[in-house]
């Protein structure tokens, strides 16, 4: 949609309102144009994409002081660009100060990967940016990007020079807009694949990131492509999700899933009932960000998200809204997807449909760094692979292995610290940025999990039945916490001593596919983070010792008497 597009959309008269709230929610197409909320203010006032010029002609030249701060805290976030949380500020307070009271003056900068793809070029350059730049810091998110810190704002446009030489940008990967698109990981590749998603992904990005006509919406906005039978970009908790499904007459092409989010209100997304063809994937999806943009709630941040709008129309009125108002066409009633198949996370070493391999590693909790991205885009070109993949699980792959240079690479990413035949604590192990430099945090979670995962191999090394860790810093579930078999979610607790220190709540039986579930809060269970390796340890041994054949963690967790679950 072009900018003359979005002032007809923003001119139109107002609509009649579909079924759900009956007062205003400052939804644009019912009329209410006027901004509700300072956040809303900031958009209306200026476009947040438009906050890259002044950065180049202003901020990096000036410094850090002359930063306008609604731009500080709001429109840098359209470039990927939020500061860190300043050293030295305990969890316990971060409710309490302001924003410029936890800003520390460097950036966490976030580097979208759409569908987790990366060439070897691509992650040579990502790796010179983390040593040049960002203090060898890099992170592998679970929605397939990698985050720095420690950014200056002086190098910001020497970096954005650098990532656009090779095809990779930061825009929109943060703020009100839509952000990365998941995609599977063994797009292209696997054997077992219903459809490639990978053309419609491209085409999304091509035609839709940095439209301003898409750049201002209620809230983030997620999206997932994947044709995988493994169901391996997590559908059920993002905005907008296309899964790939085969229909009895029509052939591969993909399910429509809408209305998936955690954070502190935790909904699963809802069927439209709809097929989509591969080529009809970019406009239907379009039309879902338009809904979105239109009829979004705009009162309340914490309540204007597309979820909240999907859980007021149900699947049925808002695929009514879709084809008669944005796409002008009847969709194909189509067939859902089948339980999905496999594990996730393309952990070890797989046959692709073309008789080479790939390689999945597990680095610990999504950490690397400039030296490890650095040799792992030299272990790559060294068997001729060009393509390196992230995943949903703050993995990695390395795609078009050899079958006689698999050991060689397998070698390789053990000494670099990416185990592909990792135990099942570090594979299933994910955490949050945390307290370190998250400003929302209010526990450290990365080298809390880090210990944890390294204490647990040591007390439990032949614990052998996959387990999902999630560790998260605060209550925004940004790791998944209510969808974990053990999820933990930061905050301050009360030690044996009566001393209030970091830890966390757990949530327990938590997990995704055709049995999505939000994990059991037993009451009153909360753990130290110190404690953390010591409870996780009698957690899964009483689960050994309790469950009945093949029953999952989650599965047990959900049956188990309280007290077995202290």
């Amino acid at each position: 949609m072009t900018a003359d597009a979005a002032t007809q959309a923003a001119t139109r008269p107002a609509r009649r309102q579909p079924r759900g709230r009956a007062r205003g929610e400052g939804q644009w197409a019912l009329g209410y144009r006027e901004p509700l909320n300072a956040n809303e203010r900031v958009k209306n006032d200026d476009n947040g994409l438009n906050v890259r010029a002044r950065i180049e002609n202003i901020y990096s030249r000036r410094g850090f002081a002359s930063i306008d701060p609604t731009d500080l805290n709001g429109r840098m976030r359209w470039w990927g660009l939020y500061t860190q949380r300043r050293p030295g500020i305990p969890g316990g307070k971060t409710a309490s100060l302001e924003p410029h009271e936890l800003s520390d003056e460097f950036f966490m900068m976030r580097v979208r990967c759409d569908g987790g793809r990366l060439s070897a070029a691509q992650l040579r350059t990502l790796a010179d940016i983390s040593s040049t730049y960002a203090r060898d810091t890099a992170d592998i998110s679970d929605r397939q990007n990698i985050q720095y810190h420690w950014i200056r704002i002086e190098d910001v446009p020497t970096i954005w020079a650098a990532l656009e030489e090779v095809g990779l940008t930061t825009a929109e990967a943060c703020g009100d807009t839509p952000r990365v698109i998941l995609g599977s990981p063994v797009a292209g590749v696997a054997e077992d694949e219903i459809i490639d998603g990978t053309p419609a992904i491209e085409e999304i990005v091509r035609r839709f990131v940095g439209d301003p006509a898409l750049s201002n919406l209620p809230r983030k906005f997620k999206t997932a492509v994947s044709g995988s039978p493994s169901q391996d970009v997590a559908h059920e908790i993002n905005d907008v999700s296309f899964v790939g499904v085969v229909h009895p007459e029509l052939g591969p092409g993909f399910d429509v899933f809408v209305g998936g989010g955690l954070s502190t209100n935790p909904i699963f997304a809802q069927r439209l009932g709809a097929f989509v063809t591969l080529e009809e994937v970019p406009e239907v999806w379009c039309g879902v960000v338009e809904i979105f943009r239109d009829y979004g709630y705009r009162r309340l941040r914490n309540k204007a998200r597309l979820k909240f709008l999907m859980a007021d129309w149900g699947a049925e009125r808002f695929r009514e809204v879709l084809e008669n108002e944005y796409l002008h066409r009847r969709l194909t009633d189509g067939p859902a997807p089948p339980p999905p198949s496999g594990r996730r996370d393309h952990v070890g070493v797989h046959q692709q449909r073309d008789g080479r391999f790939y390689v999945g590693a597990a680095p610990v909790v999504g950490r690397v760094s400039g030296k490890i991205l650095a040799g792992l885009a030299d272990l790559a070109e060294s068997v001729g692979s060009d393509r390196i993949r992230l995943t949903t699980h703050q993995k990695l792959l390395v795609l078009d292995v050899p079958e006689d240079k698999v050991d060689q690479v397998c070698t390789g990413l053990r000494k670099l610290g990416l185990d592909p035949t990792p135990s099942e604590w570090r594979r299933g192990t994910m955490a949050c940025t945390g307290l370190e430099f998250c400003k929302l945090a209010i526990t450290e979670t990365k080298e809390v999990a880090g210990r944890a995962v390294l204490q647990l191999e040591e007390r439990l090394p032949d614990f052998a039945n996959p387990l999902s860790l999630h560790v998260n810093g605060c209550p925004n579930s940004c790791a998944r916490i209510q969808v974990a078999d053990i999820g933990l979610k930061g905050q301050i607790v009360t030690d044996d001593h009566g001393n209030q220190v970091e830890g966390f709540q757990v949530h327990l039986g938590g997990e995704l596919g055709p049995d999505d579930q939000v994990g059991r809060k037993p009451r009153g269970l909360k753990v130290t983070s110190a404690d953390l390796p010591d409870y996780v340890e009698r957690l899964a041994r009483r689960y050994d010792e309790q469950r009945a054949d093949d029953e999952t963690f989650a599965a047990w967790a959900r049956r188990a008497e309280e007290a077995d679950l202290a």
